[in-house]
C-alpha cells in the first residue's frame, strides 16, 4: 500500500482540469501555481517541488532531502532519499495520465528518545500509473507493481527486517451517489517475511520472532469520501499558517469544516495472510488463514464501527503442551466486536460552532463535559457480534452488547456451546448437544441477575436460577450434580 502513497499525494494536488492543454513552459508555470495552493510557495522556492516539461508531459519532482532540510529541530544524522518523479499528461476530457517510477533505495538515521534509530529500505522495479480526475480529487483507475522490497530498522531495543517478493496493487474511484467519492483498493504481496529481534536490557527481554506468509492481501473500500472538501481544508491551512491570519479567518475555517462532514460515509478494510506462521524459540505457531477486518462509519448521528479477527487451521508447537491437551485447543476462531449508536455528528457540529481560536482553550472544560453528557444520552454501546471458537469436538458461540446507563456498564450476552457426538450415545447417531445461556449483568454492586439455560442435550434437564451478581448455578438433572460459575 505504501507504493501508492507518492502517486496519491502528488495527484491529489493536480486540482486543475487538464482539458487537453498544450504541454509547454507556460503550462508548467501554471501547474506550479496550482500546486503551490496545497504545498505553499516555499516548497517551490526551496526546490522541494519542481515542475518542468519532459517530452509531451510535465515532470513533477518531489525532493524529500530538500524537505528534510527545512524541518526545525534537526536531529537527523543521515538522510539519503532519492527524489520521486511523476510524469503527468493532460487528457482531452480534463483528466490527467499519471505515471511514476517507484524504485527507491533510501536510508536515514536520527537521535530519538531512546538513542540512535536507523532505517534502510529499497523497492526493486517499482512502477505505477493511473488516470486522475481533478473534479473527483481521486484516481478513476490506478495500478502499481514491484519485483520486491526490503526494509531494516534498528533502535536500542529491537532490530527488524522485512522483505517481500513481487507485489501488485490496483485502485479505482467513481463519483458517489450522495456526493464525494466511492473507492476500492486491492493489493497482493508474495512471500512476506518480518523478522524481529527483541533485546531490551532494562526488562531483560531478549528473543527473536519471525512472521511469514507466502501471500499477504489487502482490500479496502470507501463510500462518500469528501476528497474535494478535504483538499479545500488543506489549501486553507497552507494559506493561513500564520496564527493571526488563522484567527481572523476562523469563520471560513468553520464553514470548510462543516462542508467536509461526514468526511466519509463508510470505510472498510481487511488484511489477509495465507499459511501464516510465527517462528519463535519455543516453536512455530500457525494458521492456514488469518485475517483482520475493520470498518467505520463517518461522522454520523448513529454511527457504527467494527473490528474482527478470523483464523482457521490454528496450530501450536506440540512440545509446548501435553499431548492429551492438544485436542482441546481451538482450531478456528471468528471474533467480532464493535460499537453502535455513536453520535459523532452532533458532537462535531456543536464543537465547530462553539470553538473560538481567540480563547485559550478554544473550547471550555464545561463545554467538554456537556458534550460528553449529550454523547452518552444517545446510548452508545459496545457490540459483540456473532463470535465463535471451535475445535474438532466443540463450538462455542457468543454475542451480545454492553450499554452504560448512569455511566455504569450493563451487559446482555448470549452464549451457546455445541457438542459433537456424545460418547455415551451409540456411535453414528450424529446427534449434536447444545447449551445456551442469556446473562444480564447489571453491575458490581449486588444487583439481581438471571441466567437462563435452555436446550437439553442428551435428555439432561435444567433449572433456572436468579441470584446475586457474580454467581450462577445450574444443575445437571441426569448426572445428579451441580456446577457453579462466576461471571466477571
Amino acid at each position: 500500500m505504501n507504493r501508492m502513497l507518492p502517486i496519491a499525494f502528488i495527484a491529489l494536488l493536480l486540482s486543475a482540469p487538464a482539458f487537453g492543454q498544450s504541454v509547454d513552459s507556460q503550462g508548467a508555470r501554471q501547474l506550479s501555481e496550482d500546486l503551490s495552493r496545497y504545498v505553499g510557495k516555499q516548497a517551490l522556492d526551496k526546490g522541494i517541488l519542481k515542475v518542468s516539461v519532459e517530452g509531451g508531459a510535465y515532470k513533477i519532482v518531489f525532493d524529500f532531502k530538500a524537505l528534510a532540510g527545512t524541518l526545525p529541530d534537526q536531529k537527523l544524522l543521515k538522510f539519503d532519499f532519492a527524489p520521486y518523479a511523476l510524469l503527468v499528461k493532460p487528457r482531452s476530457d480534463g483528466t490527467w495520465d499519471v505515471s511514476m517510477d517507484l524504485s527507491q533505495s533510501a536510508s536515514f538515521a536520527f537521535n530519538g528518545p531512546q538513542g540512535l534509530q536507523s532505517t534502510q529500505f529499497s523497492i526493486k522495479d517499482g512502477k505505477g500509473s493511473g488516470v486522475y480526475d481533478p473534479n473527483l480529487a481521486a484516481f478513476t483507475s490506478g495500478t502499481s507493481s514491484m519485483a520486491g522490497m526490503t526494509m531494516a530498522s534498528q533502535d536500542a531495543k529491537q532490530h527488524m527486517e522485512i522483505s517481500a517478493d513481487a507485489g501488485t496493487a490496483t485502485m479505482a474511484a467513481t463519483k458517489a451517489a450522495n456526493g464525494g467519492v466511492d473507492f476500492t483498493m486491492s493489493q497482493k504481496i508474495s512471500n512476506f517475511v518480518e523478522a524481529i529481534k527483541f533485546d531490551d536490557p532494562e526488562s531483560g527481554l531478549k528473543f527473536p520472532v519471525t512472521i511469514k506468509s507466502p501471500e499477504l492481501s489487502v482490500e479496502a473500500n470507501g463510500k462518500g469520501v469528501q476528497a474535494k472538501p478535504l483538499l479545500n481544508l488543506l489549501a486553507f491551512a497552507v494559506a493561513n499558517e500564520n496564527e493571526a491570519t488563522l484567527k481572523a479567518n476562523q469563520a471560513q475555517l468553520k464553514s470548510l469544516l462543516l462542508a467536509a462532514l461526514p468526511v466519509w460515509e463508510r470505510i472498510d478494510g481487511t488484511y489477509g495472510f495465507k499459511d501464516f506462521a510465527v517462528e519463535s524459540p519455543v516453536g512455530t505457531f500457525g494458521a492456514a488463514q488469518l485475517s483482520t477486518a475493520f470498518g467505520m462509519d463517518g461522522v454520523a448521528q448513529s454511527g457504527t464501527l467494527g473490528y474482527g479477527i478470523k483464523a482457521s487451521g490454528l496450530t501450536v508447537p506440540q512440545q509446548l503442551l501435553p499431548s492429551w491437551s492438544m485436542a482441546l485447543l481451538p482450531t478456528d476462531i471468528d471474533l467480532n466486536v464493535g460499537g453502535a449508536n455513536i453520535d459523532l455528528d452532533s458532537m462535531a457540529k456543536k464543537a465547530i460552532e462553539a470553538f473560538d481560536l481567540n480563547k485559550n482553550p478554544p473550547l471550555s472544560a464545561e463545554f467538554g463535559e456537556q458534550l460528553k453528557t449529550d454523547f452518552m444520552a444517545k446510548t452508545p454501546k459496545v457490540v459483540i457480534g456473532h463470535s465463535t471458537i471451535k475445535n474438532k469436538d466443540t463450538e462455542i458461540a457468543l454475542e451480545g452488547e454492553m450499554t452504560f446507563p448512569s455511566e455504569k456498564p450493563e451487559a446482555n450476552v448470549t452464549g451457546r456451546r455445541r457438542l459433537r457426538q456424545d460418547r455415551r450415545r451409540p456411535a453414528g447417531s450424529g446427534e449434536i448437544g447444545t447449551r445456551s445461556g442469556a446473562v444480564r449483568a447489571c453491575g458490581p454492586d449486588g444487583e439481581r441477575v438471571r441466567q437462563d439455560l435452555d436446550g437439553r442435550p442428551y435428555g439432561m434437564g435444567h433449572q433456572r436460577q436468579a441470584g446475586r451478581f457474580g454467581h450462577c448455578q445450574w444443575r445437571h438433572a441426569e448426572a445428579g450434580r451441580s456446577c457453579r460459575g462466576r461471571q466477571h
